[in-house]
């Protein structure tokens, strides 16, 4: 099977996790700090094996699971036409993954890299790329907002897409912004973002499928 060059990136990315992990090992506690609370403060511990290779070992069925979907998708000529931002994507979620290993391993090496900036900043590029994708996709079965009606129609995949990318790029701004806001309203935020994102989505789908619908008897 030949690799496209987001593909081997995406590889060598879950590569090089491991290799950060082998190399810190020797000089990481024995228990590894691996999540942290409002106040920035690390508040839940893994075994040293587990706080150094469960994300490496995380990366690997999911980056396989990236690599595979344009493959078995039965639309896979959907996915073909917007290849490049999913190949894109590929490439943005595993240096999100990297970043976040890199933060997990220096932190226990004594690096404090401080959590409360890094992840609001990783997670808001994210999602607003998440947005990007969505306003350019096509009818798939594992990309994008997929619900009954947007798998039954071009047309409300569109429109669906369209109004849930501007969402998720405003998600993302408004995630680049938690920084500057008190630290305990982030979980909050993410939240909120998630519920209004996925409600408001899945009601326009539903509503233009219905309008569809309509139109054609």
């Amino acid at each position: 099977m030949r690799f496209r060059r987001a593909e081997a990136a995406a590889l060598c990315a879950a590569s090089l996790l491991f290799l950060i992990s082998f190399y810190a090992y020797p000089n990481l506690p024995d228990q590894v700090a691996s999540h942290w609370n409002v106040r920035g403060e690390a508040d839940m511990y893994l075994p040293k094996f587990w706080g150094a290779f469960l994300l490496p070992m995380a990366s690997v069925p999911l980056t396989l699971l990236l690599i595979a979907i344009p493959r078995i998708d039965p639309l896979k000529a959907n996915i073909e036409a917007f290849r490049r931002y999913y190949d894109a994507f590929i490439a943005l979620f595993s240096a999100f993954l990297l970043a976040v290993h890199a933060h997990v391993i220096l932190w226990n090496l004594g690096v404090r890299v401080n959590p409360l900036t890094l992840y609001p900043i990783l997670i808001g590029i994210l999602f607003f790329y998440i947005g990007v994708l969505c306003e350019n996709s096509k009818r798939n079965w594992f990309i994008g907002i997929r619900t009954p009606w947007t798998l039954s129609s071009d047309r409300v995949w569109e429109k669906t897409h369209k109004i849930g990318g501007k969402l998720f790029k405003a998600s993302g701004i408004m995630m680049l912004l938690c920084p500057l806001l008190p630290p305990e309203l982030f979980p909050a935020i993410v939240l909120f973002i998630a519920l209004l994102t996925a409600a408001y989505t899945v009601t326009f789908s539903y509503f233009e499928y219905q309008k569809e619908a309509k139109a054609g008897k």
